[in-house]
C-alpha cells in the first residue's frame, strides 16, 4: 500500500493539495502547512497532487 507524505520543511502552505484532494490533505491552521489526514487516494489522483506541488513537498512512498 502506498503512503502519501508531506515534507513540512518544504511545504509553503499554498493549498493546492487540499484543493485537488481534500479527503487526503488539509492545511493545518496552526502551522500553515499541509497535513495528510488519510491515505485513501481512491477518490482523487494523489500523483496529480505530487506533480502539482510547486515546491515538491509531497511524495508517495510505495509500501511493500
Amino acid at each position: 500500500m502506498s503512503k502519501v507524505k508531506v515534507d513540512e520543511n518544504l511545504c509553503i502552505g499554498c493549498g493546492t493539495c487540499e484543493a485537488l484532494c481534500p479527503k487526503v490533505f488539509k492545511l493545518d491552521m496552526d502551522s500553515g502547512k499541509s497535513k495528510v489526514i488519510s491515505d485513501n487516494c481512491e477518490e482523487c489522483d494523489c500523483q496529480e497532487v505530487v506533480n502539482s506541488c510547486p515546491v515538491n513537498a509531497i511524495s508517495i512512498e510505495e509500501g511493500k
